[in-house]
């Protein structure tokens, strides 16, 4: 439903587009969100992550006080009668369905993205803001995980890495870097640390994971050290000192050609590079990123240069507003992105009341 933390970290969790939603959070923060459903008689518990859930597990306990809030206010929710066109005209707007016509004074874009097309989330509220003159970021996946082109560590899906840092590269260039929980799966990376960054990935870019959780040059030095003054020591047991699963480390060194028994003293300055590249930036190539049929989220939207962050109004057409994941909002996994849905729903509603009927 959320995430329990403080309103102030939730702005670390949008990737760059943070800015846009101090207002919405703050008049609709994560505690008055879970305030309304616990007054609703909803049970809310807290995982040990922060993530806040129905108690019972069931989301139809949390659309059913939903649904049960829309009928006390006499709202009217017309079910299959999908929008085809907007059309703003002197009178307000101009709806057409498939099965009717309407016009309206203010109009609330509120589709979603792209993400979960069996939902019915196909993108459609980007063509009507588009109609309507709003200029939309592309779309693209987000919060996915990612497939690696000649993945050789499928044998240990299951195992995870926590709290790791990540590289991205794009044409020889470190472009950006994240940290966070690694998953390996049979085909490539997940975890949060992966799908929160997933947002700025493409095909063909380069991943670099520190395995060790250590810089390179630490790693190194530590290296030195331990050979110069336990010559003896194993690589294997010298890679015990660091948070590596076994498994893991087992088929680096295979790859490397190099025995877990061998000694620290007896292992050159061209392996030992080799040894520290591996476990300090183990590179992965992007084959290709999960599509919108498996991303929790989609980034990109309605421009938001176009739409005013304090009453969420379009800029462009007056009595037009927006909220959700139309914007072009995307936040990590965790609860953020439903607040996110939440909190400038929020804001358009008392933006329309602000405004007049």
């Amino acid at each position: 439903m959320t995430h329990s933390g403080d309103i102030s970290e939730f702005f670390k969790h949008y990737g760059d587009n943070s800015r846009f939603l101090k207002t919405a959070l703050r008049q609709f923060s994560n505690d008055d969100l879970m305030n309304f459903f616990r007054e609703k008689g909803l049970g809310i518990i807290i995982d040990k992550n922060g993530k806040a859930f129905p108690r019972s597990g069931n989301s139809r306990d949390v659309l059913a006080i939903l649904i049960d809030e829309c009928k006390k206010n006499n709202v009217r929710i017309n079910y299959n009668e999908a929008v085809l066109k907007v059309e703003k005209r002197d009178r307000g707007f101009w709806i057409k369905t498939k099965n009717n016509e309407y016009i309206c004074h203010k109009l609330v874009i509120s589709t979603g993205g792209k993400s979960y097309p069996s939902s019915g989330s196909s993108g459609d509220g980007y063509d009507l803001a588009e109609d309507l003159g709003h200029t939309i970021v592309s779309p693209k996946p987000a919060l996915t995980p990612v497939f690696i082109k000649d993945y050789k560590l499928g044998e240990i899906s299951g195992v995870s890495l926590q709290n790791r840092t990540v590289y991205l590269y794009r044409d020889n260039k470190k472009i950006r870097e994240h940290r966070g929980d690694i998953g390996f799966t049979h085909t490539g990376l997940s975890g949060p640390g992966i799908l929160d960054f997933s947002r700025y990935m493409e095909k063909k870019d380069i991943l670099k994971i520190d395995f060790a959780n250590r810089k390179g040059e630490d790693f190194t030095r530590t290296f030195i050290e331990a050979a110069e003054r336990e010559g003896k020591i194993s690589i294997g047991k010298f890679l015990k000192g660091y948070d590596i699963p076994v498994s893991l480390v087992r088929i680096i060194l295979m790859e490397l050609g190099l025995d877990r028994n061998e000694k620290l003293a007896f292992i050159n300055k061209k392996m030992r590079t080799r040894v520290v590249d591996s476990f300090c930036e183990y590179p992965f190539v992007i084959e290709n990123i999960g599509g919108f049929d498996i991303a929790m989220v989609t980034r990109g939207g309605i421009s938001l240069n176009e739409v005013s962050s304090k009453t969420i109004e379009s800029k462009l057409v007056k009595d037009l507003f927006f909220a959700g994941e139309v914007l072009d909002i995307d936040g990590d996994t965790g609860g953020y992105n439903i607040q996110a849905a939440f909190s400038t729903g929020y804001l358009a509603a008392i933006s329309l009341g602000s405004t007049g009927a």
